[in-house]
């Protein structure tokens, strides 16, 4: 009699795998063999052309190079507001001028000895216009005004409000300034100045 219940309990057992197996199955899907190979159509090679970066100077920073800056420009500075907010610099220290990063670092070193958080959220930028170029040497520096929507404030360690409004957005219009060695194979662009 204890046989029986034992041979219906592994077959009760083995329906519910089954049942189990065949929804997942159903849900997940099953290899066909006409998948495409990710890895052959994706293209992986991310670098540039080193002919292509000695390409941007005074002479021809025509509109389509102004409009490729600008978007890297925009990127740059939305991940700098909110790195710099963040009190992490580490992503993006390599478009940071050596000064730049020290007066950040010390800032940010500053605002945790205070005792100090930083609440930023970054909305978006409004516009990003090039106020001037020049080019002295080998440097290329590219001045850009930015105004842009953020909600900030600064809150003591006991979360009380010091400045900022953590509801509202405010309007701030920034001016940066980024150069380039034209004849360097590196890519990026550092930001060398800020001012509010």
């Amino acid at each position: 009699m204890n046989y029986s219940f034992e041979y219906i309990d592994i077959i009760l057992l083995a329906m519910i795998a089954g049942f189990i197996f065949l929804r997942l199955r159903g849900i997940l899907g099953k290899k066909t063999g006409h998948e495409e190979n990710l890895g052959a159509t994706f293209p992986q090679d991310f670098s540039v052309k080193k002919e292509e970066l000695k390409k941007i100077d005074e002479d021809n920073f025509d509109e389509k190079a102004k409009a490729d800056f600008l978007k890297g420009a925009k990127i740059a500075y939305e991940n700098i507001i909110t790195s710099f907010s963040s009190g992490d610099l580490k992503n993006i220290k390599n478009i940071l001028d050596k000064k730049i990063f020290t007066e950040f670092n010390n800032s940010i070193k500053e605002r945790k000895n205070d005792g100090l958080i930083s609440e930023t959220t970054f909305i978006g930028i409004n516009s990003a216009d090039i106020k001037n170029y020049s080019q002295k040497n080998n440097i290329f520096e590219v001045t850009v005004d930015f105004v842009s929507e953020i909600i900030s404030c600064v809150k003591d360690k006991n979360q009380k409000i010091i400045s900022g409004d953590p509801e509202k957005i405010k309007k701030v219009h920034d001016t940066w300034k980024f150069s380039r060695d034209v004849k360097s194979f590196n890519p990026n662009w550092l930001l060398i100045d800020t001012q509010a």
